[in-house]
Parts: C-alpha cells; sequence; structure tokens
C-alpha cells in the first residue's frame, strides 16, 4: 500500500497529512511511529502487533521496562529493525479497557510533546483508541486533529511533519472529512 492515498495540509510551518495505508510503511519517511498502547506498554494486536513484526520484539522488551505508565503518557524506545529512530508509546487505554476522549486527546499530546522533546521533526500517529479501544472514529479524528492543529498554529520548535496513518479507507476518509471542518 506505499502508493496510497495522501491529503497534505500546511499550518504555518508544519504539514499535516493524512496517509490511508500501514504505519509501517511509513517508516522510512518519519523519524518515529506512534504505537496506540496500553499503560503495560504491552504489544499485542492492531498498531501494536504490527510495529511489533516488522520492528522486532526488542521494540517491546524496552517498553515494557518502561511500564506501567500512566493513561495518557507517551515514552519511547528505540525502532528495532524498522527505519524510523524511534517508536512513541502513546497510553490510549488501560489493558482490556475503553479509550476516552481525555485518554485520546492526552496521548495525542504527549506523543507530539514527546517527539518535540526527542527533537524530531516528523512523525506518524495512528487513530488511537479506535481499534480495540472501542472510540468512535468521528470523535477521535476531531480530538487528534485539533491537537496537532494546535501545536502547529503555536509554532513547535521542532516538528515539521505529523502524519496520521489510517489504515482502513474509512478511517482516511472519516480524518480527511475532519480535517476539512476544522480548516474551513
Amino acid at each position: 500500500m506505499k502508493n496510497s492515498e495522501r491529503v497534505q495540509k500546511r499550518v504555518n510551518e508544519v504539514v499535516i497529512e493524512l496517509y490511508r495505508g500501514s504505519i509501517t510503511d511509513l517508516d522510512s519517511e518519519v523519524d518515529a511511529l506512534v504505537n496506540a498502547a496500553n499503560t503495560h506498554l504491552w504489544m499485542g494486536g492492531g498498531v501494536a502487533g504490527a510495529i511489533k513484526r516488522a520492528g522486532g520484539r526488542e521494540i517491546e522488551e524496552e517498553a515494557l521496562a518502561q511500564g506501567p505508565v500512566e493513561l495518557g503518557a507517551a515514552v519511547a524506545t528505540t525502532a528495532g529493525k524498522l527505519h524510523c529512530k524511534y517508536v512513541i508509546h502513546a497510553a490510549g487505554m488501560e489493558p482490556g479497557g475503553r479509550a476516552t476522549a481525555e485518554s485520546v486527546r492526552e496521548s495525542t499530546l504527549n506523543s507530539l510533546r514527546k517527539a518535540e522533546e526527542l527533537g524530531l521533526s516528523s512523525l506518524a500517529l495512528p487513530a488511537i483508541g479506535t481499534g480495540i479501544g472501542g472510540f468512535p472514529l468521528e470523535e477521535a479524528a476531531r480530538i487528534q486533529l485539533e491537537v496537532a492543529l494546535t501545536l502547529a498554529r503555536e509554532g513547535p520548535k521542532h516538528l515539521k511533519r505529523i502524519v496520521f496513518a489510517l489504515y482502513s479507507p474509512k478511517a482516511y476518509e472519516t480524518y480527511r472529512q475532519a480535517l476539512e471542518r476544522l480548516l474551513s
């Protein structure tokens, strides 16, 4: 899916991009991939499973050594066999629990803050909380894009490109519509 759909919008010096495809396809384009994690940082299925399969078990081992973390927190590990520099693990839910508006907002914000702290110019985020976390896609799109747009308008020190990697056509279209609404 490397030749997938993309939408890019510039806000000040930051490009907000939507990409339809697997987040792991972006590992050679961005400095970090964001993992939709639980507070114990176990990497099971979904985005976490895809990152672990592509990058290796050492990513999970490094993450587990830093956990458990508070809901909404973000921690960084190396990227294993992936081409990017880091994987940022964003704790959007408790193990076996559900994501909430607050946990989606905080884990997105803390991922962006962690990228800034690490001096990264680009990162790719998934639709946090919308898989096993059961959070509504439309609300996740609005919240995550609002957080990214707020940061872009404030003028981050390092981040110049924020990509939302959306696996399904429905997720991509939902985020595209939300971005259009938020920018109109």
